[in-house]
């Protein structure tokens, strides 16, 4: 069975995109893995990787064996894990992958509650507004706003953010309150550039449809940018309720158009198997709590 071990030293490499980190996390010096890669490619009687002085790159039967072998070695390590939680308790190390403002606007504030909760789970966050590749990078958990964008990911976890329309006081004495969407027309509005767009599609209570073209003169790819913005008096901010959640209790900002919704934001929350470990069960199951559950 030494090949499910040179198995697992080839998903390493391919994953670190280089042996020297390879080496690195598996404690093991280089030439050791560039003689097991050769073990397994004599093995296979075909070559995996093709090498030079400054990177290596996958063959094309490198690329078929790694889409396989990657899930095997993922599977294998999750279930060793979920096997010996039952002894040891939930521990360890998760990687999450998320969008910046995600993590700052909704993750940071709900954290000390997971940290009491479970001590010996350790959270390792990487915020980046890339699309990572949850197959080939060393993250056990990706978050992902607007589309889940995969079909090769396990969707754990999806809930919708639901949004409006806000504005600070001192705006709206300046500008006016608009009554209508049609009246924001007349109004300096603040639009992302992913999401929402150029239009904001909102709906009444009756579901009733109407589109604003948001052209103003501000925008950014930021929600928590977008909201400062609108914190200065700048203009009308379209955004998920729960990132001006305390803004509006401080008086901050003022909802515009109250008997009127956004249409929401789609979170997904991602892997790339279904057996998870106690560790990343534990985290999924506390944004449920948090995030779904502690809002109904």
């Amino acid at each position: 069975m030494q090949y499910l071990n040179d198995m697992a030293i080839f998903v390493e490499i391919v994953r670190s995109k280089s042996f020297s980190k390879a080496g690195v996390h598996l404690s093991m010096p280089k030439s050791t893995l560039s003689e097991r890669i050769k073990r397994l490619e004599k093995l296979l009687g075909v070559q995996l990787l093709n090498r030079t002085t400054r990177k290596i790159e996958l063959t094309e039967a490198g690329e078929m064996y790694f889409d396989k072998a990657q899930k095997i070695i993922d599977d294998a390590l999750a279930t060793h894990e979920l096997i010996s939680d039952f002894g040891q308790g939930v521990h360890g190390e998760v990687r999450i992958s998320l969008p910046v403002d995600f993590a700052y606007e909704l993750i940071a504030p709900i954290i000390p509650k997971f940290c009491e909760r479970y001590p010996d789970i350790r959270l390792s966050f990487d915020l980046n507004s890339r699309k990572v590749d949850l197959v080939s990078e060393p993250y056990d958990v990706v978050i992902r706003l607007w589309t889940a964008d995969s079909d090769s990911l396990v969707n754990h976890l999806s809930f919708d953010l639901d949004g409006g329309l806000y504005a600070s006081p001192d705006y709206l004495n300046a500008h006016g309150n608009p009554q209508t969407p049609d009246e924001l027309y007349q109004h300096k509005l603040i639009r992302i550039k992913a999401g929402y767009n150029r239009q904001w599609r909102v709906f009444d209570k009756q579901g009733i449809e109407s589109i604003i073209h948001a052209d103003g003169s501000l925008f950014s790819n930021s929600l928590g940018f977008t909201l400062r913005l609108g914190l200065q008096g700048l203009g009308v901010v379209a955004l998920p309720h729960m990132v001006v959640e305390s803004a509006v209790k401080a008086g901050a900002l003022v909802r515009v158009l109250p008997d009127w919704e956004l249409m929401p934001i789609r979170v997904y929350v991602l892997t790339t198997t279904r057996l998870l470990p106690a560790k990343v069960q534990a985290w999924i199951g506390f944004l449920k709590n948090e995030l779904i559950d502690g809002k109904k």
